[in-house]
């Protein structure tokens, strides 16, 4: 009934592709670290897709395919009824993590359900109905929220533990927000992403580690947020007090943010024409750069 049709793109949380997707009911799932993959039937044959093109047994990709051909009873019943669906999921083979559980790998895992009748992504409360008819694995999202605040996503990032082995974290988290159209008339989800697995000998201001790079409160930080602004301010707090505890951290952190946004704020405004602005990111990363900084105190 249909034919390739390749996944969105997932975009990081920050740019202008998903502004504002977490204003409102947002499905928080892990990010698994496989290899992209997509299931649909056309003329009652089962078909197989990468991220970028269809596969086959002869033309594979990891042995996705091969491994869908010994699934194609199950998959015959299920096109059966739903012949007009596509059903996104991840391969799960070696890529970049390898702290998956034993038991997790070489299996699919379905995150998204795209109907061709409709042309559109399903509701996970919509596809997961469907999918449990056939016993068909998918992926459970971590927790249904409204209106997630920065740190609450970075809570959930840090406690993703999907698959993994004993203590260890996963790659990431995706934000889907089933009602959410962006600025350029397009459904897309939104991916933070741990930074720590490209290379677990960097240390990247302090725990979590974040890919954050795109955010624009991260640019301000980089820019305002200096060595010499954050060693400025403790010395100021330590003289005041004629010594330092460790119960002023929370003034240090305080005092530096309200030094940065009075300040340094509008000249950060008119060099970039207004941006929009989350302030809990300010603070958070303020936080993560005073922690880097001063990392004797802590």
């Amino acid at each position: 009934m249909s034919t390739f049709r390749g996944y969105m793109h997932i975009e990081r949380l920050g740019t202008d592709e998903v502004e504002n997707i977490e204003c409102g009911e947002c499905y928080i799932f892990p990010k698994l670290d496989g290899t992209n993959s997509s299931i649909w039937i056309k003329n009652k044959t089962i078909q197989c897709g990468s991220r970028s093109r269809k596969i086959t047994m002869e033309n594979d990709n990891q042995g996705f395919a091969k491994f869908i051909n010994t699934q194609k009873k199950e998959l015959n019943i299920f096109f059966g009824k739903y012949p007009n669906l596509i059903l996104y999921c991840e391969w799960l083979v070696s890529h970049t993590i390898k702290t998956y559980r034993q038991d997790a790998w070489r299996n699919y895992y379905i995150f998204d359900v795209y109907d061709n009748s409709e042309e559109r992504y399903l509701t996970f409360d919509e596809y997961s109905k469907i999918l449990d008819e056939f016993n068909l694995s998918y992926i459970l999202p971590l927790v249904i929220i409204k209106n997630p605040t920065f740190e609450k996503l970075i809570e959930f990032l840090n406690n993703n533990t999907y698959l993994m082995q004993e203590g260890e974290i996963g790659e990431g988290i995706v934000i889907k927000r089933y009602d959410y159209i962006n600025k350029f008339g397009r459904t897309t989800w939104a991916k933070l992403v741990r930074n720590e697995f490209k290379d677990n000998n960097r240390k990247t201001m302090g725990s979590p580690a974040v890919d954050m790079n795109d955010f624009i409160e991260q640019k301000f930080i980089d820019n305002y947020c200096t060595d010499h602004f954050i060693n400025k301010t403790y010395e100021k707090i330590k003289n005041k007090n004629e010594g330092w505890t460790s119960k002023m951290i929370p003034e240090l952190f305080g005092v530096v943010y309200y030094d940065l946004i009075k300040e340094e704020i509008w000249n950060f405004i008119k060099k970039h024409k207004n941006p929009k602005i989350d302030f809990s990111r300010v603070y958070y990363f303020a936080v993560q750069k005073v922690k880097q900084i001063k990392s004797e105190l802590f």
